[in-house]
């Protein structure tokens, strides 16, 4: 039997991305330790104490933020389901989508939610293909996929 359910759920997994949240994230980790700790200042124009745990509890939100973020997506018979959580949630039937088609959008100026690009709003956490959508009341945007051959097969069994 035909595959007639796409599911995905993806989030950021750039090493690299990883790599700079958590370094960004030891700068108050460190100045707490030398300055609240070890009792000694951290850097030529230290900041407060409390400026030093605000500063890292801000930093520890924005890393659980990229954590928590994920893009869920899901085409069936129904229609389209996209969540870009914790921001977007938009659930579309095939009579409101007026045209959709498979496209490679290339580099649009990162990961994440793109507003304004040639394609409309963009949403993606990695790769450069997704399925492009155009409603009938004319919003368009892009979902993102890492499995665009997976995606790709289950709107030719849906016959979409």
């Amino acid at each position: 039997m035909a595959d007639r359910v796409f599911e995905e759920n993806t989030g950021f997994n750039q090493w690299w991305l990883w790599l700079i949240l958590l370094g960004v994230s030891a700068i108050p980790i460190l100045g707490i330790y030398e300055q609240l700790i070890m009792g000694r200042p951290f850097g030529d124009n230290p900041m407060s104490d409390t400026g030093l745990i605000v500063f890292l509890v801000f930093t520890l939100l924005f890393v659980l933020l990229f954590a928590r973020m994920r893009l869920i997506t899901k085409v069936d018979e129904k229609g389209v389901y996209l969540r870009f959580r914790p921001f977007v949630t938009k659930q579309l039937a095939w009579e409101d989508i007026e045209s959709h088609e498979m496209t490679e959008y290339g580099f649009v100026g990162g990961w994440g939610i793109r507003l304004t690009t040639r394609y409309g709003t963009v949403y993606n956490t990695g790769g450069r293909t997704g399925l492009a959508i155009t409603t009938k009341k004319g919003e368009r945007f892009i979902i993102g996929t890492r499995d665009s051959s997976r995606l790709k097969q289950v709107l030719e069994d849906l016959g979409k």
